[in-house]
């Protein structure tokens, strides 16, 4: 797609809704299609984890078979099928649920709105193949991207939710095949669903805090299907009087930066994928805890007090300071960092399975989090980029040791990325915690289907092996 002067003019849904007719897999950089590749795995392993992880998904599982309707697309995990919308919204759920998910490094998470939602669509549509399935994720990926990192965000607006409805609408419209006029007219639908206040990751004792990704993957597959009805939507969606980019951002976006290299430059390219399952943000400190202990060879028993230097979203992860050393519910403890540093410490590694309720009642932790106190130092405050952090470990005869770590070095990030292998040993992790775990044969079909995707006429088979 060539950028010109009607790209300055026109709406923002108008710039979105011909770049997604424009994309093809063919022009797709290699590295995009990479991404969407691994985030199609890594966001398939997370939503089967999440089956075994949270009790509330199965209340929620129920609550959509009790509603009928045509059996289109497989739930995740628990099996069945039901609408293609009702299976979006179910395993987008359960795509976040372990906090798992990969993201931008701006911070937040494309790809369980995404993913979930086009696989739904997928099975409802049938005949789908592996070409236009990459270039779909591919688009949605570069929408999210350039959208989350061009705008001036205050911490109030919860991301995800708001800007994964558009990343999954004009997804889901290419898969649909739909033309210009109607994925301008999906963004206009979806803005009636895009919302999520950042009290989400503040707050605590919240089921949603997981499964917020619901509400945008399911919005992703009803807005594109009302649109290829006819249905249409407000055609001033993004840049209107009363748009999205005056009411959610007060107009403070950079519209230039936004459509530099589109059509050409896919920046999904730039996603992370995360080694441990906890909020992002305390990935920093994770990794610079386990880097100190390693290189000085620090026993658990050394230490006497733990110190953490937080920006102003960290310090938010820290306060009230006792309720976070001990989070009442494990999806608290994802977004406690004194609780994931003293796991860290403790148990020398953070996996899904150091998130547990016999995790929060551990001795070991509960003792080493009491050690655990903040800092509040700037440098670190949440920019563009997520922010970095630092620690000081100090033993009982005294001796300090400090380590810094920035969210371009942390593991995951594209200095330190995450492998296949990597990716594979983390599908497997999330499969042995789920409710209905893969057979090796299974898993080694997934992994056999997933590097030959572009040769596949139909991809529906990779989401039925998990019904």
């Amino acid at each position: 797609m060539t950028v010109g002067a009607q790209d300055a003019q026109a709406d923002f849904a108008d710039v979105i809704a011909r770049h997604a007719v424009d994309t093809r897999f063919e022009t797709i950089p290699a590295a995009a299609i990479e991404a969407a590749r691994s985030s199609i795995l890594d966001t398939l392993g997370c939503m089967l984890g999440a089956t075994g992880f949270v009790p509330s998904l199965r209340a929620m599982v129920e609550l959509l078979r009790e509603s009928g309707g045509r059996e289109e697309s497989t739930i995740i995990g628990f099996g069945g099928r039901v609408p293609s919308w009702m299976a979006a919204f179910a395993n987008g759920a359960m795509a976040h649920c372990l906090d798992y998910d990969d993201h931008v490094p701006e911070g937040h998470h494309p790809s369980s709105a995404v993913v979930p939602a086009l696989f739904a669509l997928a099975e409802r549509q049938g005949g789908v193949n592996g070409q236009d399935f990459l270039a779909a994720v591919a688009l949605g990926q570069d929408i999210f991207a350039r959208l989350r990192r061009n705008i001036d965000w205050r911490q109030d607006w919860h991301l995800t939710p708001v800007l994964g409805v558009y990343a999954a609408t004009a997804a889901c419209g290419k898969l649909l095949g739909l033309d210009r006029e109607r994925t301008v007219n999906a963004l206009g639908i979806a803005t009636c669903q895009s919302a999520g206040i950042m009290e989400l990751g503040y707050g605590v004792g919240s089921d949603l805090r997981g499964m917020y990704a619901a509400f945008s993957s399911k919005a992703g597959v009803f807005s594109a299907l009302l649109a290829q009805r006819g249905v249409t939507g407000v055609q001033s969606a993004f840049d209107g009087k009363a748009g999205v980019f005056k009411v959610y951002f007060d107009n403070r976006w950079n519209r230039e930066t936004a459509l530099a290299g589109l059509g050409s430059d896919y920046q999904g390219a730039s996603i992370m994928y995360k080694p441990w399952p906890s909020c992002g943000a305390s990935h920093v400190y994770i990794d610079a805890v386990l880097k100190l202990l390693s290189q000085n060879s620090l026993a658990t028993g050394d230490i006497e007090k733990i110190t953490v230097h937080v920006g102003d979203f960290a310090q938010r992860l820290c306060e009230p300071l006792q309720a976070r050393r001990h989070p009442a519910t494990v999806l608290d403890a994802k977004f406690s960092i004194p609780y994931t540093v003293a796991l860290a410490v403790a148990r020398r590694k953070v996996g899904i399975g150091d998130f547990s309720e016999a995790a929060l009642r551990d001795p070991v932790v509960s003792h080493l989090a009491d050690k655990v106190h903040f800092v509040a130092d700037s440098q670190y405050d949440w920019k563009m980029h997520l922010p970095g952090g630092a620690v000081t470990l100090q033993t009982r005869d005294g001796t300090k040791y400090v380590g810094e770590c920035l969210s371009e070095n942390v593991r995951g990030s594209s200095n330190v990325p995450m492998s296949w292998n990597d990716l594979q040993a983390k599908f497997e992790e999330c499969s042995n915690i789920s409710i209905a775990p893969l057979s090796v044969e299974k898993t080694q079909e997934l992994y056999r289907m997933l590097r030959q995707f572009e040769e596949l006429p139909d991809v529906s088979p990779v989401i039925r092996l998990f019904a």
